[in-house]
């Protein structure tokens, strides 16, 4: 069963999330990237693989979608994603997974390195640091990118700028911080705006348990799951299976 609500973060901003309720004792949260949001085509189709197996809720980073507030490049999205937390720990799920995405994946291991109540955590296309994120505008990738947004699969993306110029974390500055928490990094070998090394220097500097998995002629964050379903959905499945699964 899927429910819309809505919720406060600390500084009073109302964030949207949908909840796929389906009975069980594990939750994912999913995380979107910039410009992105949780009714985006490929992001409600993520949300039902999830939702298979696992309850669900996939919310609006502020200034995105249908939550308010404006978006300042991860300096304060990580009380957004702090307060979705806080409500799946009150709907008492015995154990709580983030799926991040891009720069949702940067917020994600940011708010993993001080936030206990995370159980497994898998970040696909994470830059290490905002300030080296790659935009190679002539490669074939982006243009079949700018396609599909430019589609019926990118309806009612966008964004509401604020404050990009804030002081904002370096994942690669707490990504040592995440132990003992399992984390799987995923990354496409293609991918045109955060290339494969960002993960890879990333996963060097994490300590165990760790994973990591580069997709094949794969393109950017919900691109990798666009082209490659099967594969994505198995890696997502061994991994949370491995490391999230309620043993009944």
């Amino acid at each position: 069963m899927k429910t819309s609500l809505t919720l406060k973060t600390e500084d009073a901003t109302k964030i949207a999330f949908d909840r796929y309720e389906m009975g069980n004792s594990e939750v994912i949260i999913l995380a979107h990237g910039f410009f992105n949001n949780k009714d985006a085509y490929l992001f409600k189709k993520i949300a039902e693989m999830f939702s298979k197996e696992y309850d669900v809720i996939s919310f609006d980073f502020r200034g995105h979608g249908k939550s308010e507030g404006k978006y300042t490049w991860t300096f304060k999205e990580e009380e957004d994603l702090r307060a979705i937390i806080l409500y799946a720990k009150e709907k008492e799920y015995k154990k709580i997974g983030v799926v991040g995405f891009s720069l949702g994946a940067a917020v994600t291991l940011i708010e993993a390195s001080k936030n206990p109540a995370i159980g497994s955590i898998i970040v696909v296309s994470t830059p290490y640091d905002f300030r080296k994120m790659d935009f190679h505008f002539w490669e074939k990738e982006m243009l079949n990118d700018l396609k599909l947004n430019l589609g019926f699969k990118g309806k009612g993306k966008g964004i509401r700028p604020g404050n990009l110029f804030l002081k904002k974390t370096r994942p690669i500055d707490v990504v040592d911080k995440l132990a003992p928490k399992p984390v799987l990094f995923i990354h496409g070998e293609k991918d045109w705006l955060i290339k494969p090394y960002h993960s890879q220097k990333l996963f060097e500097k994490t300590k165990e348990p760790k994973k990591i998995y580069i997709v094949k002629e794969a393109g950017h964050a919900e691109k990798i799951f666009d082209d490659h379903k099967e594969e994505f959905e198995q890696i997502c499945k061994d991994w949370l299976n491995e490391t999230l699964r309620v043993q009944k």
